[in-house]
C-alpha cells in the first residue's frame, strides 16, 4: 500500500487486492528496467502519484516479473498505462506522453479535489 503519494508497487499477487479491488481510480504502468521509454516517463508517474495523493492510487507493475497480469491485459508494448476504474479499464495509453495529458485522463476518473 502507497501513502504520502507514492506509487505503489504492483505484482501478479496483489493486482486484484490493489488495483480491481480498490475503491479509487487506479493509473498501472506497465514497465521493465531495460525499457529506455519507461524510464523517460517515470518521473511524471511518481509526480501524478504525489499529486493525486488521497483521489487515486498510481501504481507500477514491472512485466518481466509479472507476466501474469501484463498478459492478461494484453500489454505487448511498453510503457502501458492502464486507467481502471471499479475494476474495468476506462482508458488505456501506449508510449509517452506529457503530465498534462495523463493527468486530465486521471483527473476525468477521480473527480474533483475534496
Amino acid at each position: 500500500m502507497a501513502d504520502n503519494g507514492e506509487t505503489v508497487t504492483l505484482t501478479d499477487a496483489n493486482f486484484e487486492d490493489e488495483v480491481l479491488n480498490s475503491d479509487q481510480p487506479v493509473l498501472v504502468d506497465f514497465w521493465a528496467e531495460w525499457c529506455g521509454p519507461c524510464r523517460q516517463i517515470a518521473p511524471t508517474i511518481e509526480e501524478l502519484a504525489e499529486d493525486f495523493d488521497g483521489r487515486a492510487k498510481v501504481g507500477k507493475l514491472d512485466v518481466d516479473e509479472n507476466q501474469q497480469v501484463a498478459q492478461q491485459y494484453g500489454v505487448r508494448s511498453i510503457p502501458t498505462l492502464l486507467f481502471i476504474k471499479d475494476g474495468e479499464v476506462a482508458e488505456q495509453h501506449v508510449g509517452g506522453a506529457s503530465k498534462s495529458d495523463l493527468a486530465e485522463k486521471l483527473e476525468n476518473l477521480a473527480g474533483q479535489p475534496a
